[in-house]
């Protein structure tokens, strides 16, 4: 595979391992692919992992449709502490010996189903004024964060490993920090939290079972064979149906006009609904809407 063709559009499904930050690994995934333009769908903490789908080329346009996606993650809490920032690897400041019974603590995590406001963590990439949260946090300020809605579509698979520690599966919205949620399910129990360990099984289109390491890359592209890492748009947005136009619609859609329904075979989209398209020789022009009787541009890939 020829890693600088400048044309190359599609995703990485890595799979993130510890002591990487997120943007280490677009800038490792870029040098891979000599250079070619990257950029990754999500912040994952240095010592979370789990899946972090990189953009390739045009697909950078894409990041936020994917960041929109649903999300998995399987999480490890302890009871009895809290830590500036959520989690086991930061300052642990109070320490508990409150020991909730199992129903208790059941109740409690299951009690943050649906939609919830959560606080975005000052530990966390969030930018307020020009300047990332964590920034802030390391030199010991602090700034006003507004509570944000986000989904908790499930909890499952709860698990004890000791009568403070547990295990638990989150299929949650965007914007979900599993940080704040351990926190607040501790402060629930009057005992305090920390989240002990973080992996995301799942990003939209993208799992745990698909996805390749930095290392494993690299040996693809040692043998040549990097192509076949490479994740077409359309299985990177699984919940976007796809259209194709007829051939009499290729030279506007080249030119990112809009075009009438007209051009687009039955069944055709309906009214609002955002969709892939493609021309008649099956390559992907972008995301459209339809509105008004004209499939319109949204996002284009060529």
């Amino acid at each position: 595979m020829k890693t600088t063709e400048t044309n190359l559009t599609g995703f990485i499904n890595l799979y993130k391992e510890q002591n990487y930050t997120s943007n280490d690994c677009v800038n490792i995934v870029r040098g891979i692919f000599d250079r070619i333009k990257t950029g990754h769908t999500g912040t994952l903490d240095p010592m979370a992992t789990g899946v972090l789908p990189i953009c390739l080329g045009k697909a950078t346009k894409l990041a936020d449709y994917v960041q929109a996606e649903k999300k998995t993650y399987r999480t490890e809490m302890r009871l009895g502490q809290t830590s500036d920032t959520g989690d086991i690897w930061g300052n642990i400041r109070d320490v508990s010996d409150k020991i909730p019974q199992k129903e208790e603590i059941i109740n409690a995590v299951n009690s943050f189903l649906g939609e919830i406001s959560q606080i975005p963590p000052m530990y966390s990439a969030i930018k307020i004024n020009g300047k990332r949260l964590y920034e802030l946090a390391r030199q010991g300020k602090t700034a006003e964060r507004k509570p944000r809605l986000i989904t908790i579509y499930s909890i499952s698979d709860i698990a004890f490993k000791d009568e403070k520690t547990l295990s638990f599966t989150v299929v949650c919205s965007k914007g979900t920090y599993i940080r704040t949620l351990v926190t607040d399910i501790g402060k629930k129990l009057g005992t305090g939290a920390v989240m002990t360990a973080l992996e995301r099984t799942q990003t939209g289109g993208f799992t745990k079972e698909t996805a390749v390491t930095i290392s494993e890359l690299q040996a693809l592209k040692d043998k040549g064979e990097l192509a076949q890492a490479v994740i077409p748009v359309e299985k990177a947005l699984p919940s976007y149906k796809i259209y194709k136009a007829v051939s009499a619609a290729d030279a506007y859609l080249k030119n990112g006009n809009r075009i009438s329904l007209n051009y687009i075979p039955d069944p055709k989209p309906s009214e609002g609904e955002s969709f892939l398209l493609k021309n008649s020789e099956n390559k992907l022009i972008g995301i459209f809407t339809r509105k008004e009787g004209f499939a319109k541009p949204v996002c284009m890939l060529i």
